[in-house]
């Protein structure tokens, strides 16, 4: 008897032991910060920070752009790899997104070395076991979505990208200023499965979108990750542009399932306390959608 006692209660332990990485596969929302934001960009401390602000994981960067022809990516080399993989284990912290952030003031449209940069960013990917990238095309300027001719070039571009992408079993969500319609044509023109929408709150409310509506339109199949914050200026919970509880209903009742981000959404009065705004707005999307 007392061995059968025993047996059960090691049984228990070890059941008990799996418990936060089995709560944290079943939830259909997993929140993280981009690790450029929270001054960490491709460096080991990001995964105890990580850690201590509460998240699931990350979007970690693919390294600075500037002028320069390739990114400042440490992930080249396998032996950081297995350090990176390693450390990030031993948090467990998840890596749900790579960025490629350098393009916020690049114009992917202009430049030379784009295929290079996207064929580096999925080799990321591949080794640190990723399966969605984010694009921003803000360096493009806005000007793009009038200009038929930067237009046709981004279309090209980004059909070329998606399908490097699919044919690793990978997506590249992109950031436009466009509304649901004008991202639904845009993916149409595109013409590849792996291009999608990575869901920007900030670009949304900068461009007077309903969010709610806009996301509905889009639907849930055309959303690979969502930058879940605003500009700098109150934290989440305070934010009267976004109607998180609302959105989280939205999202629910679309079935959508994925990593939300925060990106900024600081408090501009202490818009230097990493830990104070990224905690706080980590909590306050756990709250809704946890």
């Amino acid at each position: 008897m007392k061995k059968i006692h025993i047996y059960i209660m090691s049984a228990l332990l070890a059941i008990s032991s799996f418990m936060p990485e089995l709560a944290m596969a079943q939830q259909r929302y997993q929140v993280g910060v981009c690790d450029w934001m929270v001054l960490k960009r491709q460096k080991l401390g990001e995964f105890k920070l990580a850690h201590e602000l509460g998240c699931d994981g990350l979007e970690m960067d693919m390294g600075g752009l500037g002028r320069r022809d390739s990114f400042d990516n440490k992930l080249r080399n396998p032996e950081m790899v297995k350090v990176f993989r390693h450390t990030a284990d031993s948090f467990n912290i998840k890596i749900g997104a790579i960025a490629m952030s350098g393009f916020y003031g690049q114009s992917f449209a202009k430049k030379a070395t784009y295929k290079w940069l996207i064929e580096d960013c999925l080799n990321t990917m591949e080794v640190m076991d990723v399966k969605v990238a984010f694009l921003p095309l803000g360096g493009c300027g806005n000007n793009w979505t009038d200009s038929l001719q930067l237009r046709k070039e981004i279309v090209t571009r980004l059909h070329e990208a998606g399908e490097m992408a699919k044919a690793r079993g990978k997506v590249i969500g992109i950031d436009t200023p466009l509304d649901a319609k004008g991202n639904l044509k845009l993916l149409k023109e595109i013409g590849s499965e792996g291009i999608k929408i990575f869901y920007k709150f900030q670009t949304a409310v900068e461009n007077g979108l309903d969010i709610v509506k806009d996301i509905k339109k889009l639907g849930k199949d055309n959303i690979c990750a969502i930058h879940a914050s605003n500009t700098d200026g109150v934290w989440l919970r305070n934010d009267k542009a976004i109607d998180m509880p609302e959105i989280k209903k939205t999202l629910d009742k679309m079935g959508w399932s994925g990593w939300m981000f925060v990106e900024r959404s600081r408090d501009i009065k202490q818009v230097r306390n990493v830990k104070k705004n990224y905690g706080e707005n980590v909590k306050y999307l756990k709250e809704i959608f946890q």
